[in-house]
């Protein structure tokens, strides 16, 4: 009899049982990881560090059988600038929705496109808002993190004895005004 493997576990996890859940009130919740928990999850997220994080908000019973989950996630997370590697601290304050549905509309059709409403997704017997706030925050984080002032140059490539191409020189329109002026077509007012 073979097991199949357990997924590895969230730093970040406060399962809710969603047959346990009042059927007629909110179930609130309130996340403030400590120190050790934010530290497993910038190591997760592949982050230098995050500093503080919060995920208010709450469960709430839609219709017989399926559930809204709506939050506010904040956060302040460090990472390595994109282009300097020096220390980028971003502040994160994001609006978080989900909604599980007991049945899930199916695709029709071979080819499925993504549904307009991103947020809904099939009832699972357990929700858990800490995988869904590590979720938002991945989401969240800046793909190219730059510190203030870090300058990209330009890089300038060529085979020997050939003439680099230069970002200026891909600007289609960038030589318009100056070939203008050399000809000398300012408009004169004929009336």
């Amino acid at each position: 009899m073979t097991s199949e493997p357990m997924p590895p576990a969230a730093a970040l996890s406060h399962p809710l049982r969603v047959a346990a859940l009042a059927a007629r009130k909110p179930t609130r919740f309130d996340l403030k990881p400590d120190d050790a928990t934010r530290a497993a999850l910038a190591a997760e997220l592949e982050i230098t560090a995050v500093h503080e994080l919060r995920f208010k908000g709450e469960l709430q019973p839609r219709g017989r059988s399926d559930w809204d989950l709506s939050g506010q996630l904040t956060a302040k997370v460090e990472q390595p600038c994109s282009v300097t590697l020096a220390p980028v601290i971003t502040e994160i304050s994001e609006p978080v929705r989900r909604r599980y549905l007991a049945e899930m509309p199916e695709p029709e059709g071979d080819e499925v496109e993504a549904p307009e409403d991103d947020t809904q997704e099939a009832l699972p017997d357990v929700i858990d808002p800490g995988i869904v706030a590590t979720e938002a925050l991945a989401l969240a984080l800046p793909m190219y993190p730059r510190a203030d002032d870090a300058a990209l140059g330009e890089a300038v490539f060529a085979a020997p004895g050939v003439a680099p191409l230069k970002d200026e020189d891909l600007r289609p329109f960038a030589g318009l005004a100056s070939l203008a002026q050399k000809l000398g077509t300012g408009q004169k007012d004929d009336h």
